[in-house]
């Protein structure tokens, strides 16, 4: 990581032209260095446009994440440890990591630029500059593993809390780790967890709120998607976003941590895009099943009609999909 590069790009947020004699002035550095730190932020997949005469600048305004920021978002619900990074390829793989050198609990982990992050089934996680906001929670719980099913519907709550408090009541779950907009997907979850089956575990809960997506980014992804920037009116600060949905998450896993899942099923099955709708449900092994989804259960599994009956689905490597 050349390390003046996000200093330089800090410099680019604004969406204006910067000279590259200004910007060699502020930091005290050559130009052939700013050019260096610049062709950096290239590899990393940053576009920023360069101009003979006037300089360099990103396509448009940025909004860095800023410590303090999210923290006085979070308001009085602390609880949650903050650490800040300018790239990382995965907040989950970073948290993982760590495990190991036994992180503390209730750590949040965020990245301005995420290169390699990941999503169910073996995706991508597709996230530029500004496209995302991308972030990973660390969470103990003395229950063993066998005793979080339900987790990732949980999470998803916390998501729905936040986004509804900024305005963006159109967002809906999808069973059993997304939020969608209409049908198309603007946030997700991965959860992976690591302890004994009934001991003590450790949950690295991985979230991934669309932002701002390039055409370029949306073409690289094989589902329909939108974004913050598409569905509202006031453009939100990924700051006081991050902020709001820690609080959130803290106050719902606290909750699922002494109760699980059972109480927050009504909520859930409330914003649930396909309660009570014809879907298709992709199975690990190529096949497709039909029906009609009818409930979530206490430990949140997928209740569905189909021609065999009222069957139930854990969430695993099964991908749901709208029948129409």
């Amino acid at each position: 990581m050349n390390d003046l590069t996000f200093p330089i790009l800090r410099l680019l947020a604004d969406g204006k032209f910067h000279s590259g004699e200004t910007i060699a002035q502020q930091l005290k550095v050559s130009r052939a260095t700013v050019w260096n730190a610049l062709q950096h932020a290239e590899n990393l997949g940053i576009t920023f446009f360069s101009v003979r005469g006037r300089g360099y600048k990103l396509p448009q305004p940025v909004t860095l994440l800023d410590e303090q920021a999210i923290l006085n978002s979070m308001g009085a619900s602390r609880l949650m440890k903050l650490e800040i990074h300018d790239h990382l390829e995965s907040t989950n793989t970073y948290l993982m990591k760590k495990l190991s050198a036994g992180q503390t609990h209730a750590r949040c982990v965020a990245t301005n630029l995420q290169t390699n992050g990941r999503g169910r089934r073996g995706r991508s996680w597709q996230a530029g500059l500004g496209a995302s906001l991308t972030f990973s929670v660390l969470w103990r719980f003395q229950c063993g593993a066998a005793a979080l099913s339900g987790l990732s519907l949980a999470v998803g709550i916390a998501l729905i809390r936040a986004l509804h408090s900024f305005g963006v009541t159109q967002a809906q779950l999808k069973w059993p780790n997304d939020i969608l907009i209409g049908r198309e997907k603007l946030a997700g979850i991965l959860i992976e967890l690591q302890g004994d089956m009934e001991g003590p575990s450790v949950a690295v809960i991985g979230v991934g709120i669309n932002l701002n997506l390039p055409e370029k980014l949306k073409q690289l992804i094989d589902q329909p998607v939108t974004d913050l920037v598409t569905v509202t009116q006031t453009p939100i600060d990924p700051n006081a976003l991050l902020g709001r949905l820690l609080k959130h998450l803290t106050d719902v896993l606290s909750h699922f941590e002494q109760q699980g899942f059972t109480n927050l099923r009504e909520e859930w099955t409330a914003h649930h895009a396909y309660h009570l709708q014809p879907v298709r449900m992709l199975m690990p092994d190529g096949k497709e099943i039909s029906g009609i989804v009818q409930n979530i259960t206490e430990d949140g599994n997928l209740l569905v009609e189909t021609k065999a009956g009222l069957q139930r689905f854990t969430s695993g490597e099964i991908s749901l999909r709208g029948a129409v």
